[in-house]
């Protein structure tokens, strides 16, 4: 069932109205009139269910999972994870690093190559917070002598990753004499620690399972090849693979760690590609009415700061309680829909909105209204926005 299918289901099983404060769905809040909007709100017992859905695909296996922080951005989020044994995560800042660290996990790898300062700050960070090991990537001899430098006048070994382009063209190093060169060279650096290959395959987003996970296997085939054969040398490397898309795909292969993130709060845009993980979603975006400029339009409170606006305007955010509407504009600050029963629709009504794109909307947040039982219980900062905290 996708998305849309959805909707019209939540519309039709509920009786959902224009009668908005009486409506009785999963996502309701009945004390909803203390929390502003635009904003965010995060409904604890999906994204626990979200949690524990990732951890029965790996079988309990915890150690297999290396969730992305950048999705969710939260310190709350991260003790919730260690504290059902999930203890690696992958950071995409410095600032998510440093949350993760002070959360209590015990392993955490910036897939992001370091350059200009941030190499100085990894490096501050990585001595802060000796329980922590602390991992960045890299893709070319330059990064390797760089980091070296720097790790040898902080006195640290750093672990680091070989980013290995799979296909992507975003980061990283195709396999060939480019690869080749700088496996040769590792050795030269004392300062540093070869940990293994990372690989984003985040292109690879077919809607069938089948053939999204041929593609998948048939890129990381020359690469499994190359591992096995360093794996005789570097006896304790690791394979660290993908995110949401082919997390279906790697948790098949049980020696991959695997770094999914979107799942964690799940979204309008994965839920319609990845049929087959049935995550639930955990986070909306809650509005308002805020004006009715002229019959069939209203406008709400929910520009363009307040929702991820990467995609055309038909394909930032699906409104849950308010069937057979259009989002048609967008300033910083208005959202313009045009919509039916529009007479029905009051100044201050509550719109809940999905979503396409979880990860960028988060950013654009400072904090979550934590729901559970649909009421509002608790506000978690997301504090991994900021690109600076202490370090």
């Amino acid at each position: 069932m996708n998305t849309h299918q959805n909707v019209k289901w939540y519309i039709a099983s509920d009786l959902l109205n224009y009668k908005f404060k009486q409506m009785k769905t999963w996502y309701g809040i009945d004390n909803i009139d203390v929390i502003d909007s635009p904003s965010i709100v995060l409904y604890k017992d999906r994204l626990e269910y979200n949690l524990n859905k990732m951890i029965s695909m790996v079988k309990g296996n915890t150690a297999l999972l290396m969730p992305h922080v950048k999705t969710h951005k939260m310190p709350e989020v991260i003790k919730i994870m260690v504290g059902l044994g999930i203890k690696k995560f992958k950071a995409s800042t410095i600032a998510e690093a440093e949350i993760a660290a002070s959360s209590g996990a015990e392993c955490v790898l910036i897939a992001h190559q370091l350059v200009g300062p941030k190499i100085k700050r990894f490096c501050t960070l990585s001595k802060c917070f000796p329980q922590t090991s602390f991992f960045t990537i890299i893709d070319t001899i330059v990064s390797l002598e760089k980091l070296n430098s720097i790790a040898k006048a902080s006195e640290l070994n750093v672990g680091f990753y070989i980013d290995i382009n799979s296909g992507m063209n975003r980061s990283g190093i195709m396999l060939g004499s480019d690869l080749d060169n700088v496996i040769k060279e590792i050795p030269k650096y004392d300062s540093l620690s070869f940990n293994g290959f990372h690989i984003y395959d985040g292109h690879l987003r077919d809607r069938d399972f089948e053939n999204r996970n041929s593609k998948i296997e048939s890129e990381l085939k020359p690469i499994k090849t190359l591992f096995e054969t360093l794996k005789k040398q570097y006896f304790s490397i690791n394979l660290i693979c993908g995110g949401t898309p082919s997390f279906t795909s790697h948790l098949l292969s049980e020696h991959r760690i695997l770094s999914p993130g979107t799942c964690v709060l799940w979204d309008w845009g994965y839920s319609e590609k990845l049929v087959e993980q049935e995550f639930k979603y955990a986070a909306l975006l809650v509005s308002r009415v805020i004006s009715k400029p002229k019959e069939g339009i209203v406008t709400i409170d929910l520009g363009h700061k307040s929702v991820s606006s990467e995609n055309p305007i038909h394909q930032r955010i699906i409104f849950l309680n308010l069937d057979n509407s259009q989002l048609i504009s967008q300033s910083e600050e208005h959202g313009v829909l045009k919509v039916k029963g529009w007479e029905h629709i009051n100044i201050g009504d509550i719109i809940y909105g999905l979503p396409y794109h979880i990860c960028p909307t988060i950013n654009l947040h400072d904090e979550v209204s934590v729901i559970l039982n649909n009421k509002f219980i608790d506000t978690w900062q997301i504090t991994g926005r900021k690109r600076k905290l202490n370090f």
